[in-house]
């Protein structure tokens, strides 16, 4: 009699770190929900969306961390919004850093334009 055994990579769940110090599992669909959001109304496919959710998983899977903060995977969504949507980043920006008025958005808006050099199809924001 031959027995085989096989090893197989066993992966923890991966967790997110809430603000108020709560962990809950990550949920691909709790962040497309997010993104769609902030997405809403906008030249923003729905594959581009699942892509940049599947591309955030896998950069923390390479990581090898079993758990993220909730300030880090945003910080990772916003990343890929600004290069896809300017909008949708300004959107998801004020619910992942909290805007509570008006000058967080100018704030914001203003430092977009110092990041990003202004070309004929994309008009400023704000004429100084």
């Amino acid at each position: 009699m031959r027995v085989t055994t096989y090893e197989v990579l066993e992966r923890m769940e991966l967790r997110v770190r809430k603000r108020d110090g709560r962990h809950e599992p990550f949920d691909r669909k709790k962040l497309l929900l997010s993104v769609s959001k902030a997405c809403e109304k906008r030249p923003v496919s729905s594959d581009q969306m699942q892509q940049m959710v599947e591309d955030v998983y896998q950069e923390i899977e390479a990581a090898q961390e079993n758990e993220v903060s909730s300030q880090f995977l945003g910080s990772l969504i916003m990343n890929r919004l600004h290069a896809i949507d300017q909008v949708a980043y300004v959107r998801f920006a004020s619910v992942y850093r909290k805007f509570q008025e008006v000058g967080d958005f100018i704030e914001e808006i203003e430092s977009l334009s110092r990041r990003v050099p202004s070309t004929d199809d994309q008009p400023e924001f704000f004429n100084q």
